[in-house]
């Protein structure tokens, strides 16, 4: 094999043969594939594409480039991913509820990245939560608490590790074959057997377009269910936060008030909407519709807080975590309220900003050695359609220093638009695909 050959025939788009991007998703775990071959792959796949057959292919090479975990349970093993947005943290909710209501969920999840929040950092917000787990006791969690929410372990997709890290630093990152073949070469390494996919679209999303979402949701869908992996996306709205919280350690806590049943809100919904078409897809429940009201029932009697309980314990944290979570979390020593500068309706909040916001804050990295401030973020972010006076609180601001909270104030207030007539909202989910 030659990865000058492979690349030359990407560039001149000609087909690629399964037996080669295997060849080159080793080279690139092993290094056999130099970084500038690399980098010159991945910008000939942005520029021309793969086609379907090499999006499999190259999902499958990289799946397999390292371990595939295989399962011998009596339940059917799911999982979900979302593409990333603000205040998502439907992971926390969603894994907990599925083991309630039957599946097994080892959910491999990731940090954040630009100024999207990440499951692990937030999990990690948690005194004692363990997130790098070996697989063996990665096996005796799920049996004992049906879910577990880890990291990626060096074994699994090493070719995707490598080739992301080169696309972040080649401006290839795109494309859309490779973020296809990235998210389901880590997912499906898992071992799974149901997946579902929030595709996240709008201001505080990666994709803003229906088009771009559409299409990324279509790819995701049709690769994976010809990787054997039977998948459904859903299109949903990241036009403003989904948790009225941003910020790890607050959307602990607003995660925390869904399973205990003190928020009723956008966050709820989506998670049963997801969790819906998972536990239909599997043959868990007759219908979308039961699954999701399968999902209602586990969080409203208590049974889907327990769960997420036992994970935390068996994961490092406090055995009695659900019972007093809120002593456990870390409060930032900075708490101030933002004004609405005017009387009106709030039109618009412009996600992306008020992620980056979160991140400026201490809440995410600018660069991949930058420590995580747990207790830093945003909080009582008021939704989409609400009348404010003047002066009324628009959010919280948790900062760490009083500087920190200047300049987040004035990026908040940057990030609003208000309106004398209400706004059109949004539906929550737009399209579902699969």
């Amino acid at each position: 094999m030659d990865a000058r050959a492979l690349i030359a025939r990407v560039r001149d788009r000609q087909p690629v043969d399964a037996q080669d991007l295997i060849w080159f998703a080793a080279g690139l775990a092993d290094h056999a594939v130099t970084d500038a071959q690399a980098g010159a792959f991945a910008m000939a796949v942005l520029l021309n594409g793969l086609g379907e057959d090499g999006r499999v292919a190259l999902t499958r090479a990289m799946r397999d480039s390292g371990d595939v975990l295989r399962w011998d349970l009596d339940r059917p093993v799911l999982d979900k991913h979302s593409t990333g947005g603000v205040g998502d943290c439907v992971s926390l909710i969603l894994a907990p509820a599925l083991a309630v209501c039957g599946a097994y969920v080892p959910m491999i999840s990731g940090r954040g990245l630009g100024h999207t929040g990440g499951t692990l950092d937030k999990l990690e917000a948690i005194p004692g939560f363990q997130t790098a787990i070996e697989e063996d006791r990665l096996r005796d969690i799920i049996r004992r608490a049906g879910c577990a929410i880890v990291s990626a372990s060096a074994r699994i997709a090493p070719a995707d590790k490598r080739l992301y890290a080169i696309r972040d630093v080649t401006a290839t990152v795109e494309s859309l074959d490779l973020i296809t073949a990235s998210i389901l070469s880590k997912k499906l390494a898992a071992g799974l057997e149901g997946l579902v996919l929030d595709v996240k679209i709008g201001t505080g999303a990666f994709m803003k377009s229906a088009d771009d979402a559409r299409a990324l949701a279509q790819a995701l869908v049709d690769t994976a269910n010809a990787a054997g992996c039977p998948t459904t996306a859903l299109i949903t709205d990241m036009n403003q936060p989904l948790a009225p919280d941003l910020g790890n350690a607050l959307e602990v806590a607003s995660s925390m008030r869904v399973l205990t049943g003190q928020d009723q809100g956008r966050l709820l919904e989506i998670t049963a909407a997801l969790g819906g078409v998972l536990l239909a897809n599997a043959g868990l429940t007759d219908s979308v519709g039961q699954g999701a009201q399968a999902i209602l029932d586990c969080i409203s009697d208590g049974s889907a807080a327990e769960a997420f309980g036992r994970m935390v314990a068996e994961q490092g944290g406090p055995v009695q975590f659900v019972d007093s979570w809120s002593r456990f979390l870390p409060e930032a020593p900075v708490i101030r309220e933002i004004p609405a500068p005017a009387s009106g309706y709030v039109a618009g909040w412009n996600g992306h900003a008020l992620g980056l916001c979160v991140v400026d804050l201490g809440g995410g990295r600018h660069v991949e050695t930058d420590t995580v401030d747990p207790a830093v973020g945003l909080s009582e972010v008021v939704p989409l359609g609400t009348w404010v006076e003047k002066g009324q609180p628009l959010a919280r601001i948790h900062a760490a220093r009083e500087a920190a909270a200047d300049r987040a104030d004035e990026q908040v207030r940057a990030a609003l638009t208000l309106s004398d007539t209400a706004p059109e909202l949004p539906p929550l989910i737009h399209e579902r695909i699969g």
